[in-house]
């Protein structure tokens, strides 16, 4: 699918990087050809007027555990960054280069290479063989490698092919089999908890393994008050560090779990109010580098069981960029941050050309209506799945156009 004839989008708001101008953009051979007050449509041009609408780069989601294409295009998602906790794992170059061309031609799949042969924490996997074929970046999955030995060699071997590593910070001698955050709510509700330091612990130990080799490390999400400063500190000294985080994270505590809806049972688990709150101060602060979805759909057969024998996981996708520009209304970030943590970051992280609205990046483009209701039903969902945290809840904005490569899909 390529583009044959130039495009220009009038009318609307441009979210750049700089902040939101009127004007329009011109979009021709799949690439943005220029933006700004003075652009204008040529004679041959298919023309969008968005109305007064937010035009913005399509969003890039870092840390999916599943391909929706339906879901992410509803979410204004035109490319995703897939975890290699796959069956069969993404630990070998064959499988990276098939799913590094899944989902073309309207959805970019970038795929990350698992860190270790079957993700199991042990044996280095064929890296660089594997960005050869595809990958960009490298990842240990689901859980945490905990031997340090391991994770310094994967730091030193991902230096040295600039591949950032993205790691989850649970040390899991800790986690075991916990549900929830060890505190009253875990208490209350006799659920087996782990404590948050789980997490500090494990983001000390690799940022100073970080430190040590020069590598880039991005914590997929980072959800506790001792995290986020410890994110700090490394960043002031230097350290090649970056975390995300998912908006169930700075929306929810453990509070939403009191009625054992499994839909709350996620990886890392909810966590304290006061937690929470440092999320969103940490949002505000720069701190946070993403937002992403956690996209991770599981079925009634995961998730209609017990709270604690439930899989963790929601179903994110299509909720991203509404609980997003929440925070913009809400006065944490503003418009041109909030594009900056769901497209130009993870852009920047992954080394793909696109995710901010510059001449000469890929044309992937999102036509959004930032002020439009509605309301969440998972059973009207298009994910694979329908297990969001956030269902029955009414929330404002959504993409009415999306354009990949120059091409509306």
């Amino acid at each position: 699918m390529k583009q044959s004839r130039a495009l220009t989008i009038i009318g609307g708001k441009l979210v750049t990087p700089g902040g939101v101008t009127d004007g329009s953009i011109r979009l021709e051979h799949g690439l943005i050809a220029a933006l700004g007050a003075d652009v204008r449509a040529q004679d041959d041009d298919e023309v969008i007027d968005a109305e007064g609408k937010l035009v913005s780069p399509g969003l890039i989601d870092l840390g999916v555990f599943a391909i929706d294409k339906p879901a992410f295009h509803f979410g204004g998602i035109t490319r995703a960054a897939l975890m290699p906790d796959q069956s069969p794992p993404l630990d070998y170059p064959s499988r990276i280069n098939y799913i590094a061309k899944s989902g073309k031609p309207d959805l970019w799949v970038h795929p990350l290479a698992a860190a270790t042969r079957g993700l199991a924490g042990m044996e280095l996997a064929e890296i660089a063989l594997m960005r050869d074929a595809g990958a960009r970046g490298v990842a240990t999955g689901r859980g945490w490698i905990a031997d340090s030995g391991v994770m310094l060699r994967l730091l030193q071997y991902a230096a040295m092919l600039d591949l950032v590593v993205v790691a989850h910070p649970e040390d899991a001698a800790l986690t075991g089999g916990a549900a929830a955050t060890a505190g009253e709510i875990a208490t209350r509700l006799g659920l087996p908890s782990a404590p948050a330091e789980a997490e500090a612990l494990a983001l000390a130990r690799d940022i100073a393994l970080a430190e040590m080799s020069g590598a880039r490390i991005h914590f997929r999400q980072v959800t506790t008050a001792r995290g986020f400063d410890l994110v700090r500190e490394a960043k002031a000294r230097g350290v090649n560090v970056t975390c995300g985080i998912t908006p169930a994270h700075f929306l929810l505590s453990d509070l939403a779990s009191v009625d054992f809806r499994t839909f709350t049972r996620l990886s890392p688990p909810l966590r304290s109010e006061a937690d929470r709150q440092a999320a969103l101060a940490a949002i505000g602060e720069g701190v946070v580098d993403v937002i992403s979805s956690g996209h991770d759909p599981r079925g009634p057969e995961g998730k209609r069981l017990p709270f604690a024998d439930a899989e963790p996981g929601m179903a994110g996708a299509e909720t991203l960029l509404a609980m997003t520009l929440g925070l913009v209304r809400d006065e944490v970030i503003d418009t041109a941050r909030a594009f900056q943590l769901l497209a130009a970051e993870p852009a920047r992280l992954l080394g793909v050309e696109a995710g901010a609205l510059r001449a000469g990046l890929e044309a992937d483009i999102a036509i959004i209506d930032p002020d439009a209701p509605w309301f969440v039903d998972r059973t009207k969902m298009n994910a694979t799945a329908d297990n969001t945290p956030f269902d029955r809840q009414g929330t404002q904005g959504r993409v009415v156009q999306l354009i990949k490569g120059g091409v509306p899909i």
